[in-house]
């Protein structure tokens, strides 16, 4: 129980700390990416305002002189005229794009990813008169390799912290969880030595009544009747004793045997145990049981079991239902279903219907339970290396589900011999 707590505890603080990394990443990213961008359009700035100083219109027309020009290998200037007309380029790898003056920032992703920022060219000498354009480019995948190895290093940087983060917190569940498990540890004790020290005092109060009873002769009547109450509310206190001593055995040392339980023949004669009950309550039991089912556990505990789903079964199905026990196998699993048409429970009291001391409705007269029997059961089937579901409809009834491992000592012969022995 607490293992799955402390796995709980352990993916929810990963889950916290890598959506807080993530976020923090893509902030870096996004951040660096966007100052990147911008150096980027600061130097094309400056190289423009140096590019268009080249441009000079003589008497012949526009003339280029970019020799004092200073180029990087993934740089490009380009010279138009009014007309957008190329005059000279510069450059590798300059934009391929429509020449547009009305644009001034340009970005192409083929054949290759490059930027470029177009500038107009003025004649200082003929009153800032417009010559011609300027456009200046440099190729993205200086930033777009930067970019790939920031990611690398932020995806490698977020899977180490996690790594790290994991051992860490694997040491801090579990130390935040001692102090948790130490205090249930004294709870289940406690409970474990109070069911067992209240059975000699409830033995004595009971065997004190029914001798009372048996020589009511010398007793008034409205005393007989006070002493068979003290007799039914002793019966009904040693019950519940005894399924809390159960509840912290099974808490505390699950699954100490390890037999080969018969489980055809454990739930045959279930069947036919209840079956007289059942008559009397007008209730129909059947079984559908598999020859040959053996699994590994206590015998003791696997009775227990299917008998608390029986008995729940017969509390709360009203006259003229049904209840069927079914069996199959699911891989390495064998599955036994105890399938009743009784009064259901609300999808809303699912989840708390293995609770301890829970009850759905405490309002109906279906019996005078502690609420503990599906609690027992759940503890026994999980010590068992299997586990307990439940489907319900409101009026319709409701179908417990238990998986339990096979023998695998068994489970090629068993798998030869899937037949079904019916229970009427």
């Amino acid at each position: 129980m607490f293992q799955a707590i402390r796995y709980r505890l352990l993916f929810s603080y990963l889950a916290v700390l890598t959506l807080i990394l993530g976020v923090f990443a893509i902030a870096v990213r996004i951040t660096f990416a966007y100052t990147l961008r911008e150096e980027l359009e600061n130097r094309l700035a400056v190289l423009a305002e140096s590019a268009s100083g080249e441009l000079d219109l003589e008497d012949k027309g526009l003339e280029v002189d970019g020799e004092d020009i200073l180029l990087n290998p993934n740089q490009s200037v380009q010279w138009f005229d009014l007309e957008g007309r190329l005059i000279n380029q510069l450059g590798d790898d300059p934009l391929t794009v429509p020449f547009d003056p009305d644009q001034t920032l340009q970005t192409q992703t083929v054949p290759y990813p490059v930027k470029g920022i177009t500038l107009p060219v003025r004649e200082e000498e003929r009153n800032d008169e417009l010559i011609g354009y300027v456009r200046v480019s440099e190729s993205l995948e200086g930033i777009h390799e930067t970019l790939r190895r920031l990611d690398w290093r932020l995806g490698g940087g977020v899977v180490l912290a996690l790594i790290l983060s994991g051992l860490g917190g694997i040491w801090l569940t579990r130390q935040a969880m001692q102090p948790i498990e130490r205090s249930f540890q004294r709870l289940q004790q406690f409970t474990a030595d109070a069911s067992h020290e209240l059975r000699n005092p409830l033995m004595a109060i009971k065997s004190n009544a029914a001798v009372a009873l048996k020589y009511a002769e010398g007793i008034r009547k409205s005393d007989a009747e006070k002493f068979r109450a003290i007799a039914s509310a002793t019966t009904q206190m040693t019950a519940l004793t005894e399924d809390l001593l159960l509840l912290a055995r099974t808490d505390q040392a699950p699954r100490q045997k390890q037999d080969n339980v018969n489980l055809t023949a454990l739930l045959g004669e279930l069947v036919r145990l209840y079956s007289a009950q059942a008559k009397i309550k007008h209730i129909h039991l059947k079984g559908q049981i598999l020859k040959q089912m053996e699994v590994s556990g206590d015998a003791v505990q696997l009775t227990r079991l299917f008998t608390n789903l029986l008995s729940n079964a017969l509390r709360y199905t009203p006259k003229q239902g049904c209840i069927e026990i079914q069996t199959r196998r699911e891989g390495n699993q064998i599955l036994v279903s105890v399938q009743d048409t009784g009064i259901g429970i609300a999808p809303a009291q699912l989840e708390r219907i293995f609770d301890r001391f829970w009850r759905a409705d405490r309002s109906r007269s279906y019996g005078s339970g502690f609420g503990l029997g599906l609690a027992i059961a759940r503890n026994i089937a999980q010590n068992h290396g299997g586990s307990i579901t439940v489907t319900s409809q409101l009026g319709a009834g409701s179908c417990f589900t238990v998986r339990l491992p096979a023998d695998v000592d068994r489970v090629s012969t068993d798998i030869t011999a899937d037949r079904h022995t019916a229970f009427p």
